[in-house]
C-alpha cells in the first residue's frame, strides 16, 4: 500500500506565507527610508498588496500548477514570455541566496564581536549555501516545521526590536524626529521641493511583499487548496503587514538615518535600544548572541520556504523547454533536485566570486565591502523583472472568465479589474526605473554601474539561454515535428504537445 502524501494544514500554509515574505534581510534597507516610509507602505499595502495578493489567489486556484508564474504566463501570453518569466525567476535565486551568506557572515561577526579572515568567511558561506540547497530537496509538506518556526521566531525579534522602538521613543524619543507633517510626505526634499530619488524606495516595499505565488504552488500538498490558499493570503497578509512596520519602526527610534548600515542595522538598532532603555553590557551581549541566532535561523528558514516553490516552476519549465531537460528531473518524492544542486552551485560561484574580488580587486575600482547589498540589490531587480508580464497575464486570463469551480474570483468590472493589473503594473516599471537609475547625473553612474551593467548582462544572457534552448528542446513537443520510425510521436510527446495547446 502506497505511503500516503503528507498534508499541507492551513496553519502551516499561513505560516509558511509569513516566513517566505517576511524577509528579515529587508528589514533595515526599508528603515533607511526614513519617516516617509510610513505614508509609503500605506500606499503600497492599497495600491499593490492587496491586488496582488488577490490575483494570486485567483490565479493560483484558477490555473492551480506548480509551474506557478511560468504556467500562468504561458496560458496567457505564450512561451517566448513564459522563458524569459522563468529565467529571471531562477537568476536571481542564487543572487539573493549568495547575498543572504554573506548577511550570515556579517551577523556571525558583529553578535560575536570577532573579526574574520577572508578563508573563515569563505568556509562559512560555503556551508550556508550547501545547508539551504541540501533541504532544497525536500517537499515543503515534509520541512513546514522548520517554516513554522522560523515564522515564529521573525515574530519574537521582529516584535521585540518593535517594542523596545516604542519603550524608548515615549522615554527618551527618536534619533529622527519627525519636525513636521512635510516629514512624513514622500518625494519630498529637505528643502520642500520634490524628491525624485524617493521613488527608488518604492522598489524596497514591493519586495518585502513578493512571494504570493510561491503559496500557490502547495496546491498539491493541501487537502483543499481552493479555500485554503486565498485564506492563507489574507491571514498571512495581515500578519506580514504588522510585523514589516514594527522593526522598521524600531530601527528608526535607535538610528539616526545617516548613519544606517542596511546590512547590519538589525542588530546595531537592538544594541542602541538596550543600551538606552538601561540594559547591563553583559545582558546586551547575550541579548545580542541570541537575537543574531534567531535571524541567522531566518535566512535559512527563508531559503527552505522558498526552495520547493522556486525549484518546482523552474522543473515545469525544464519539461516544458525552456531550461536543461535534465533540471525537471524529480525525486521519489516529486521534488525537483537537478535544479537546486544548480542553483546551489552558481550561488557558491556568485559567493566565491564576491569574496574573492572584495578580498584582492583595487579599491578604487568599486567598493566591494558591502556584498550584501551588491547582490540583493542585482537580484532585486531580476525578480521585479518576472512579475511585470504576472501582471499582464492576469488582465488576459480573467476576461476568460472562471476555470475552475468555487475557486476563488474577483469580482467586478472591466475598469476594477484594469486598475488591479495596470497599477501594480505601473509601480513596478518606477520601481525598477528608480532602483536602477536612483538620480539623473554623471555621479550616480559611477556609483550604480555594478547594478546597470550586471542587470544588462543578466537579460542578454537570458535572451541567448532561452532562445538556444527553445531551439534545442522546444521543437520536440511540437506535434508535426519530430517522429519515431513508425510515423508516430512517442506518448510523452504527445502529452506534453496538448498540455502546450490547451
Amino acid at each position: 500500500m502506497p505511503k500516503k502524501k503528507p498534508k499541507f494544514r492551513l496553519l502551516s500554509a499561513v505560516l509558511a506565507t509569513v516566513c517566505i515574505i517576511l524577509v528579515g534581510d529587508a528589514v533595515a534597507p526599508t528603515a533607511a527610508i526614513g519617516n516617509s516610509q510610513y505614508i509609503w507602505w500605506i500606499i503600497m499595502l492599497v495600491a499593490f498588496f492587496v491586488p496582488y495578493g488577490l490575483i494570486s489567489a485567483e490565479l493560483g486556484t484558477q490555473y492551480p500548477s506548480e509551474g506557478g508564474i511560468y504556467h500562468w504566463v504561458e496560458k496567457a501570453l505564450g512561451e517566448k514570455w513564459a522563458s524569459r518569466v522563468a529565467w529571471y525567476y531562477w537568476v536571481n535565486y542564487p543572487l539573493w541566496i549568495a547575498s543572504l551568506a554573506d548577511l550570515v557572515t556579517t551577523y556571525l561577526m558583529q553578535m560575536l564581536g570577532v573579526e574574520m579572515t577572508w578563508t573563515m568567511v569563505l568556509a562559512i558561506q560555503v556551508f550556508y549555501i550547501v545547508l539551504v540547497s541540501v533541504l532544497g530537496v525536500l517537499r515543503i509538506s515534509q520541512s513546514d516545521w522548520l517554516s513554522n518556526i522560523g515564522a515564529f521566531v521573525k515574530f519574537i525579534f521582529m516584535a521585540g526590536l518593535g517594542g523596545l522602538g516604542i519603550y524608548v521613543l515615549v522615554t527618551q524619543g527618536t534619533a529622527n524626529p519627525i519636525d513636521s507633517w512635510i516629514d512624513l510626505l514622500p518625494m519630498v526634499g529637505e528643502n520642500g521641493g520634490f524628491d525624485f530619488t524617493g521613488l527608488g524606495f518604492v522598489s524596497l516595499i514591493i519586495f518585502n511583499m513578493l512571494g504570493f505565488e510561491v503559496v500557490s504552488t502547495f496546491s498539491s500538498d493541501m487537502q483543499n487548496p481552493k479555500k485554503e490558499i486565498p485564506k492563507a493570503i489574507i491571514l498571512g497578509g495581515i500578519l506580514i503587514a504588522i510585523f514589516y512596520l514594527l522593526p522598521s519602526f524600531g530601527i528608526g527610534v535607535a538610528i539616526p538615518l545617516e548613519e544606517l548600515q542596511t546590512n547590519s542595522g538589525l542588530l546595531d538598532s537592538y544594541s542602541i535600544l538596550l543600551t538606552v532603555a538601561g540594559f547591563s553590557a553583559a545582558a546586551i551581549k547575550a541579548i545580542l548572541v541570541v537575537v543574531g541566532g534567531m535571524f541567522i535561523y531566518t535566512l535559512i528558514a527563508n531559503i527552505a520556504s522558498w526552495n520547493f516553490g522556486v525549484n518546482s516552476v523552474i522543473a515545469y519549465a525544464a519539461d516544458d523547454g525552456a531550461f536543461p531537460k535534465s533540471w525537471a528531473k524529480r525525486s521519489k518524492t516529486g521534488v525537483p533536485y537537478v535544479v537546486s544542486i544548480w542553483t546551489g552551485v552558481v550561488a557558491l560561484v556568485i559567493a566565491v566570486a564576491g569574496i574573492l574580488i572584495a578580498e584582492f580587486a583595487p579599491a578604487d575600482i568599486y567598493d566591494f565591502t558591502n556584498l550584501f547589498w551588491t547582490f540583493f540589490s542585482l537580484s532585486l531587480v531580476m525578480l521585479l523583472l518576472c512579475y511585470l508580464p504576472m501582471f499582464v497575464s492576469f488582465w488576459k486570463l480573467h476576461k476568460q472568465g472562471p476555470q475552475v469551480k468555487n475557486g476563488f474570483w474577483i469580482s467586478g468590472g472591466k475598469f476594477k479589474i484594469f486598475l488591479y493589473s495596470a497599477v501594480p503594473f505601473l509601480l513596478l516599471l518606477i520601481a525598477l526605473f528608480f532602483t536602477l537609475f536612483p538620480e539623473f547625473n554623471i555621479e550616480m553612474f559611477s556609483e550604480n554601474w555594478p547594478l546597470i551593467v550586471g542587470s544588462c548582462l543578466m537579460i542578454i544572457i537570458g535572451e541567448f539561454m532561452v532562445r538556444g534552448i527553445r531551439v534545442t528542446y522546444g521543437k520536440v513537443a511540437k506535434v508535426g515535428k519530430y517522429k519515431n520510425g513508425k510515423g508516430k510521436l512517442p506518448a510523452t510527446t504527445k502529452r506534453k504537445a496538448a498540455r502546450r495547446t490547451r
